[in-house]
């Protein structure tokens, strides 16, 4: 075994902070999910720095902003010339797997043919890519690959339906359009549903690592499920453990209304766009989509025990960092909204982390504020990553005095960069600032408005401070300002005097 501390990742995909019940869900239970936190580290203000797929994953594995990397909407490559802390780790001597969802290039089909992806839904579902899948990518030795949502999903997992001789895999490979779903009944088994499929994976790597020529290497795997994003449809057992009738809608549910009158929010949400996230439901549709939810985040809680169980008989337990995130949250009904979007509201900004690290986090609860960007630094520093290996661009800042101390703070604020171009009339550019107990959101393309909102008074963000604390206001406008000025990058470096 390895004397160097080994890493394992384990990340959702559309996952809010309180949806585990060791962050506060008194209905969801997620025992083995707890087990991280229980012994290890939990944030509360943990936020992505960007709520959207690809730019977030992005922003995890570049340490970086999506102004800086470039991928600032989803269908936008992560660029491969950019170091990712799978790369450097793989120089630094780790052996580097992932297992699961990726998304570094686009899913749907590219506007100019030309454009190529390695994770094109289609392309897989049509034999287009096959295995063996060329390696390194972005840094990664192994991937087993999962791209796409619910049971519409490809890569390397639908030649494993083939494999298994799967009858209806024709069914799945012709309604890529259920993706666009809120939820559904799916036609797998349990054990053939992609979670079951990372599950398995993660823990025969784990098993075979221990026993393989790598395993005087330390490992960096990077276990990411396809769930509980949209559409939702757990399989078998997990289906109707949590009833719609049983889930209590939040308090803010019948604000939705409000937000029609809101400058930016209520011409986005009457756009002509139907597809168009976040959407607005009624009670019926939002209860459904919470307890469908929760089923799915079930069946990932089982197998979370069944990696980290494999972790503890294989010995590798006392010797692993083990981290539990995801890339953005989802409104599940916050304002009688669903799924995620630009509405930068806590439910979608704010995500679950859990921090495990052997021999330094105790059970422990911070408030202290975390942006993505901060991880791939911090994880550099635990694994004793000299500076000079580091990226010479990393935004991020290092929480390790954190995870020896839950109230030490190594930020006062945090940025979100949200750009999106939906079609030709919906073009989008948001920032947001994010202090300990403030909101401030700016709209580009709308003068003299915004969101203020304060966290401790009015944690269901429905009284709009923007106009009535001008003072406020004009602190935190410079606040943000000062920190999108901090941030831009000093590239390319001067070369001469004149």
């Amino acid at each position: 075994m390895s004397e160097r501390m080994n890493v394992l990742i384990i990340i959702t995909d559309q996952q809010r902070a309180d949806h585990l019940s060791c962050m506060g869900n008194t209905v969801l239970k997620t025992p083995n999910i707890d087990d991280i936190g229980n012994n290890g580290m939990r944030f509360t203000n943990y936020f992505c720095a960007t709520p959207i797929c690809m730019p977030n994953r992005a922003n995890f594995f570049t340490g970086t902003y999506p102004s800086v990397h470039g991928t600032r909407s989803n269908g936008i490559n992560l660029d491969p010339n950019i170091p990712t802390i799978s790369e450097i780790l793989r120089i630094q001597g780790f052996h580097t797997a992932s297992i699961g969802k990726l998304h570094f290039n686009f899913y749907a089909p590219s506007y100019k043919k030309k454009v190529k992806s390695l994770e094109n839904i289609q392309d897989w579902m049509l034999g287009k890519i096959k295995s063996p899948f060329p390696t390194p990518y972005y840094g990664f030795d192994e991937v087993v690959l999962t791209t796409g949502h619910g049971d519409v999903c490809s890569g390397t997992y639908i030649e494993w339906l083939e494999e298994k001789q799967y009858e209806k895999l024709d069914f799945l490979k012709n309604r890529m359009r259920a993706i666009f779903e809120y939820y559904y009944d799916t036609v797998l088994p349990e054990d053939l549903y992609p979670t079951a499929y990372i599950t398995e994976k993660t823990v025969e790597f784990l098993k075979n690592y221990s026993e393989g020529d790598n395993k005087d290497k330390p490992f960096f795997l990077h276990c990411s499920y396809n769930d509980p994003h949209h559409p939702v449809c757990p399989p078998g057992k997990y289906k109707d453990l949590y009833k719609p009738e049983d889930i209590e809608l939040p308090s803010n549910f019948n604000d939705g209304e409000n937000l029609l009158t809101h400058e930016f929010l209520g011409q986005y949400l009457s756009s002509k766009y139907t597809h168009l996230m976040p959407q607005k439901v009624n009670e019926e549709v939002a209860r459904t989509f919470i307890a469908l939810t929760y089923d799915a985040i079930a069946m990932i809680d089982d197998g979370v025990g069944k990696i980290l169980s494999t972790l503890e008989k294989t010995g590798m337990a006392d010797n692993t960092m083990v981290i539990f995130t995801s890339d953005h949250g989802d409104y599940c009904g916050d304002h009688g909204l669903i799924l995620k979007g630009p509405a930068h509201f806590r439910s979608v900004i704010n995500m679950p982390l859990l921090w495990k690290v052997p021999g330094l986090t105790h059970t422990s609860v911070s408030n202290s504020l975390v942006s993505t960007v901060d991880l791939p630094k911090t994880i550099l520093k635990l694994l004793r990553i000299k500076d000079r290996y580091h990226p010479e661009l990393n935004q991020g800042r290092d929480i390790t005095s954190i995870l020896k101390n839950p109230k030490e703070r190594v930020r006062e604020q945090l940025l979100i960069e949200h750009d999106e171009e939906l079609s030709e009339d919906m073009i989008l550019r948001l920032r947001t600032l994010i202090t300990q107990h403030h909101r401030l959101t700016l709209y580009d393309g709308y003068d003299n408005f915004g969101d203020l909102f304060n966290f401790e008074s009015d944690p269901d963000e429905i009284n709009n401070l923007w106009y009535k604390d001008k003072e406020l206001r004009s602190n935190l406008v410079e606040r943000l300002l000062r920190e999108i000025i901090s941030l831009r990058p000093r590239f390319p470096k001067r070369e001469a005097y004149n």
